[in-house]
């Protein structure tokens, strides 16, 4: 049973910092390209940031680039998400994600397991 669980999340002032943790088990992580995506209420999900299956390759959404920095440790099972320079628009459910085969990234449905998601809160 593949389980993906996220931590980290919670309230924050803007301009502050998080770090999210997506710690995986059931599957074999290393082979698996990891995502981040964000729904804020009344919104559609949307993409954040994703990481190849060796670490080597990372992407980025616009509204995020240069503030947010995705990492894995595969030897742990985890993915991070380090969030610096919050801003009330970041606010939203965080989910991990994990991608069997490699493609598009940034789309949602071409991953193959979720986690519950946490919640980030940024205050003004």
């Amino acid at each position: 049973q593949v389980q993906l669980v996220e931590s980290g999340g919670g309230l924050v002032q803007a301009g502050g910092s998080l770090r999210l943790s997506c710690e995986a088990s059931g599957l074999t992580f290393s082979s698996y390209d990891m995502g981040w995506f964000r729904q804020a209420p009344g919104k559609e999900r949307e993409f954040v940031s994703a990481i190849s299956w060796s670490g080597g390759s990372t992407y980025y959404a616009d509204s995020v680039k240069g503030r947010f920095t995705i990492s894995r440790v595969n030897a742990k099972n985890t993915v991070y998400l380090q969030m610096n320079s919050l801003k009330p628009e970041d606010t939203a459910v965080y989910y991990c994600a994990a991608q069997r085969r490699p493609g598009k990234q940034r789309v949602g449905d071409e991953y193959d397991y979720w986690g519950q998601g946490t919640q980030v809160t940024v205050s003004s």
